[in-house]
């Protein structure tokens, strides 16, 4: 390489990418809609570039509020997750574009979720690869994603079109260039739930199952799996986990937090419903203080309400029988 192009990639690695340990806050700018991503490396050739700890709010983060993540290779760039939108896979691309040569060869997404898959647009000319059961699930719900962005996030949306995955995920040994992913099929947060572990640096990817200082999301949620499933989260000891939502640098303490929310969904959710509450009186949310300061609350716990409590008034009600 050059000394002229050495310069070059230096000064675009320092413009892209934020200092290791700093907590990077996107600051889009609505008029221009610029997410203004940033990179930020965890460990050599292992980056992260962090969305807002936040709810859906196109004014303040452009819906922009999921980690995605990067890894060089040797042999090209895997990319993990798309964003929500086929802008936010434009920026993203650019950005791995400025950060590293080379090229981008897979892009791997973690389950079927619409800020996991509706940036893939920008990628339609390298393989897109996801688990069988969020391929279909992709397949069902995509249409329906797509609507629901465009009503929240209004421009930032534009152009964007829901990009099936050609290709199936397994898990098992994913080997590129010079590293070797280790890819683990969970379920929980939904039916799978793909974490990746890049063996050579420690870091781990848990896609949907971690969320940090924030209230986790549930419109496909089974509460008893999903802890089982932190269960062998932890048992990976990661060295750095990236959750899907919330601060990198709390990932590892996050596993923590989603089980002890869950656990007290669970419990209350059982709880209330074997003594006949209403939606309305499970909406106060009684003992919830320890949550109330996280992002998303209290939305998202609403839209769990919405999403979990007829279930768990179903079964109080077999059980009556």
């Amino acid at each position: 390489m050059s000394r002229r192009r050495l310069c070059l990639v230096l000064l675009l690695t320092a413009l892209t990418t934020a200092p290791a340990g700093a907590q990077p806050v996107p600051r889009v700018d609505a008029a221009t809609l610029d997410y203004r991503l940033a990179a930020r490396e965890l460990a050599p050739g292992v980056y992260v570039v962090e969305g807002a700890n936040a709810d859906f709010d196109a004014a303040r983060n452009g819906c922009n509020i999921i980690n995605t993540g990067f890894i060089t290779t040797g042999a090209g760039v895997v990319v993990i997750n798309t964003g929500p939108s086929r802008r936010y896979g434009e920026q993203l691309r650019a950005l791995i574009a400025r950060t590293t040569f080379e090229p981008v060869v897979q892009v791997l997404h973690l389950n079927l979720h619409p800020d996991y898959f509706l940036g893939n647009q920008a990628f339609a000319d390298v393989p897109l690869r996801a688990t069988a059961a969020t391929r279909a699930g992709m397949a069902r719900e995509g249409k329906a994603y797509e609507d629901n962005l465009y009503r929240l996030c209004g421009d930032w949306m534009k152009g964007t079109e829901r990009r099936l995955p050609a290709g199936d995920l397994a898990p098992g040994v994913l080997r590129v260039g010079e590293r070797e992913f280790e890819l683990r099929e969970l379920a929980g947060h939904t039916a799978s739930d793909l974490v990746l572990v890049d063996r050579r640096s420690g870091v781990v990817f848990a896609g949907g199952l971690v969320f940090a200082d924030r209230v986790p999301t549930t419109p496909h949620a089974d509460p008893k799996a999903w802890l089982a499933s932190l269960d062998a989260v932890a048992s990976l000891q990661p060295k750095q986990l990236v959750p899907s939502h919330g601060p990198v640098a709390g990932g590892v303490a996050g596993i923590g937090q989603t089980r002890s929310y869950l656990q007290w969904l669970d419990r209350s959710f059982g709880q209330w419903a074997d003594q006949g509450w209403e939606m309305a009186e499970v909406l106060q949310a009684p003992g919830s203080e320890p949550f109330r300061a996280w992002a998303a609350w209290p939305a998202e716990y609403v839209r769990t309400v919405a999403h979990l409590y007829g279930r768990y008034e179903r079964a109080a009600l077999g059980a009556k029988r």
